[in-house]
Order: structure tokens, then C-alpha cells, then sequence
């Protein structure tokens, strides 16, 4: 087990399951643009280390993370709604590494999660909230425009209805809630939360890496590519899976 030392981005490592916690609970996790620089760099290195299968994403204290700390800005004007590159570029590396890296990710939503949290959680492949999280796309409610992929990711979890239901609300919901309509697999419990999470991490951890970085590639081909190419896509595209054989053995 690795662990860094204290800082607003802690990364855990054991069984092949990286823990990435978001450490700054006094501020509800709230993203400064050096936090979002050293989570980009700890989900790359996470990414692209061999021993890594699933990487957890996850906040200490009362909340996953309240989005954007605009006090970090200080002066800087923001302008037509948009944060800048200042915060753009590093949470664009963080949502693309989640994305399509080859890495399966979680989302452990364990409290708020606001704004350009949801757009981070949502980039996750899977999200598990506590039933008594509160979500919320809240970019409409203080001038604000999307810019990290709320626009695709939350229309392609919940459905084009409800996504623009709650983006132009920007009203609360509860974890429970966000399982219902499709933004989380499944709500536990936050006393449940963990064991939840560490079940499902280490049952994906179990199969096999190739396979995983398969589906992760086919998954993403299907969202940009509809159905026809998409199944062209799966049909013409080699993946290098090395453990078909062992897995297989048994049974021949």
C-alpha cells in the first residue's frame, strides 16, 4: 500500500484499487487550480500504472466536492460565464483520464456534489451515492456555463429530458434520486457507502485488465459513434487481452 503525504489530493493504493481522495473537508473540497493540477496528475499516474485496475474517486469529510472554491480566482473576472483556462485546462485533463483512459473509474459520492464535481463524477464509468448525498448542476443558478462536459455526459446518463430539467432548475437532489433517473448505478446508505464501493472496485479488480480496457475503448465508441459504426467499431477492432487462456482454463 502507497499512500502520498498529507495534502488537498491523497491517493491510496492496495489490491489493485487506487483511492483518490479529495482532502480540503473545511472547504467542502473545493477546487483551487493547483488542486485540479495535482488531481489530474494523481489519476494519470493512476492510469498508467500496471497495477492499478480501478481508481476510486472519492472526498473526505461532507462532501465529494462543492465544485469550482471561486475565491481561488480572487479578481480575476470571469467572463460570459466561463471559469477560464486557469481551471479549464487541468479539469478537461482530469474528466479526458477518467474518460478514456483505460482505467475503470467510481465515483464515491459520499456528500455534496455540486457543479463541476457533477461533471467530474459524471466522467467517472460508474457512480455510487450516498442515498443521502445532494447533487446538483448549479451553473445556471449563479451565471455560469458548462465547460468541463456536463452538456454531453449528464443528457447521456439521464436522458435529454431530465438533464434539461435539472441544469435549468439547478435544483438539489439526493443521491437516491440520482440512482432512480439513471446518474448513479446505485445509492446506499451512507453507512454503506464504503463497503459498497470496495465490493464493486474488487469484484472489477478480479477480471480481466485487457477485457476491461476493451469495454472501456467499445463504451466510448458507442457514445461517439451511434449504432451502426459503432458496431463496425467493435466488429474491426483488436484489443490486446493476455489472460484469455488462464481464465479459460478450467473449462477445457
Amino acid at each position: 500500500m502507497t499512500m502520498t503525504e498529507e495534502t488537498d489530493v491523497q491517493v491510496d493504493v492496495a489490491d489493485g484499487v487506487a483511492t483518490i481522495t479529495l482532502n480540503r473537508p473545511d472547504a467542502l473540497n473545493a477546487f483551487t487550480p493547483p488542486m485540479l493540477e495535482r488531481l489530474a496528475a494523481a489519476v494519470t499516474e493512476a492510469d498508467v500504472d500496471p497495477e492499478v485496475q480501478v481508481i476510486v474517486l472519492t472526498g473526505a469529510g461532507r462532501a465529494f466536492s462543492a465544485g469550482v472554491d471561486l475565491k481561488a480566482l480572487g479578481d480575476r473576472d470571469i467572463i460570459d460565464g466561463a471559469v477560464g483556462d486557469i481551471l479549464d485546462i487541468p479539469a478537461r485533463q482530469v474528466v479526458d483520464r477518467l474518460a478514456f483512459g483505460s482505467t475503470v473509474s467510481i465515483a464515491k459520492v459520499n456528500g455534496f456534489c455540486f457543479t463541476g464535481a457533477l461533471e467530474i463524477a459524471l466522467a467517472c464509468d460508474l457512480m455510487v451515492t450516498a442515498d443521502e448525498a445532494t447533487l446538483a448542476d448549479t451553473h445556471a443558478k449563479f451565471g455560469l456555463r458548462p465547460s468541463w462536459g456536463m452538456s454531453q455526459r449528464l443528457p447521456a446518463a439521464v436522458g435529454k429530458t431530465k438533464a434539461r430539467e435539472l441544469s435549468l432548475t439547478a435544483r438539489n437532489i439526493k443521491g437516491i434520486e440520482a440512482a432512480a433517473i439513471g446518474m448513479a448505478c446505485t445509492s446506499v446508505p451512507l453507512a454503506e457507502l464504503d463497503a459498497t464501493v470496495a465490493d464493486m472496485a474488487a469484484t472489477i479488480a478480479g477480471n480481466s485488465t485487457g477485457s476491461l480496457a476493451a469495454y472501456k475503448d467499445l463504451f466510448a465508441a458507442s457514445e461517439r459513434l451511434g449504432l451502426q459504426d459503432g458496431l463496425a467499431y467493435e466488429y474491426a477492432t483488436p484489443y490486446t487481452i493476455a489472460d484469455s487462456d488462464e481464465r479459460l482454463a478450467s473449462f477445457r
